[in-house]
């Protein structure tokens, strides 16, 4: 019988939602309240109430890959530099953490990772702290604006240099966008299972520009085949941009080469072509994930969580940010 491409989608979807691993999310849960807490704790007036982001935030994870991010937003007097503030955060959470063998503690590109001991269950807990300061004193609560530190070259900037940014901006650009946050949790199986390495945050803004310049519409394989054919048909133009919520002078498109433009075009007609000759094809794609492929009547239709185990993949450092 031939594969129903909205029905195998569907199903992908639904092996790859977040309740099924309800103990993982719990201690991932725990560990980041642990750390909210404890930042709060030690730099007290200086620092703002931190928040929750990234894919979990955002509800775009996927259960073979996601991570909870913390931002921790600072006031403009916390620090006399930026790369003191993200050197001081990174101190505090190794004497916390590294130094007493709980966790490994490390600099990442705009983020320290705390990356947990392996527990008694076989899990590890990964969590990630981006520390950012406000642009102008007293100004964050009402603004949300922060300049968060580059620890090392990358996307155009200089191991260093800052760069403003508006998280919770980034986080609100999604809100309501159910279509669109099934476009991307797709495209993150797709790029989790074929290795591809487009990052998520360009991926996440480029399926959200494509249902507000196109016409996006039909069931789960037309829209999806709707945003791969925008993509394929728009992203290697010279004039096409995608400005970042958070800040509108960063033009996430720029971290592309022309190449690799070209190619995130060849792979979205490539797809589509394979799929439109040999549905089939999809399988190879957009996996399901066998682990949790159960009967429907058990399926639930929310986003929330089920207590299970898997096999957590934690995200590379340039996987992480956004």
């Amino acid at each position: 019988m031939a594969v129903n491409k909205n029905e195998h989608l569907n199903k992908v979807l639904e092996t790859h939602r977040m309740f099924h691993i309800n103990a993982l999310v719990t201690k991932h849960k725990e560990k980041r309240d642990e750390i909210k807490e404890a930042l709060e704790t030690e730099f007290n007036s200086k620092i703002y109430s931190p928040f929750n982001s990234g894919s979990f935030g955002k509800h775009t994870a996927i259960n073979t890959k996601f991570d909870l991010d913390i931002v921790a937003p600072f006031k403009k007097d916390s620090f006399s530099t930026i790369e003191d503030m993200f050197n001081e955060v990174y101190e505090f959470l190794y004497n916390k953490y590294h130094y007493t063998g709980k966790a490994e503690v490390r600099k990442q590109k705009v983020s320290i990772g705390v990356i947990f001991n392996i527990d008694q269950d076989g899990d590890q807990i990964s969590i990630d702290v981006v520390p950012g300061r406000e642009l102008t004193q007293d100004t964050y609560l009402k603004e949300k604006d922060l300049n968060i530190y580059f620890n090392e070259d990358k996307w155009g900037f200089s191991k260093g240099s800052y760069m403003k940014t508006n998280i919770q901006a980034q986080i609100d650009h999604i809100k309501g966008k159910d279509s669109e946050r099934k476009i991307i949790r797709l495209f993150k199986i797709w790029k989790n299972s074929n290795s591809e390495e487009f990052k998520s945050f360009m991926l996440e803004l480029i399926s959200i520009k494509a249902f507000d310049k196109s016409t996006i519409e039909g069931d789960l394989w037309g829209k999806l085949k709707g945003v791969m054919t925008y993509i394929r048909d728009n992203v290697t133009n010279d004039s096409f941009t995608l400005k970042d919520p958070g800040n509108s002078n960063n033009d996430v498109i720029q971290t592309l080469s022309t190449s690799q433009r070209q190619h995130l075009s060849d792979r979205m007609r490539i797809i589509i072509d394979n799929i439109e000759a040999n549905a089939e094809n999809i399988k190879s794609y957009f996996p399901i994930n066998e682990e949790f492929d159960i009967p429907e009547e058990n399926n639930s239709s929310s986003y929330g969580v089920k207590e299970s185990s898997t096999v957590f993949s934690i995200p590379s450092d340039n996987q992480r940010f956004g």
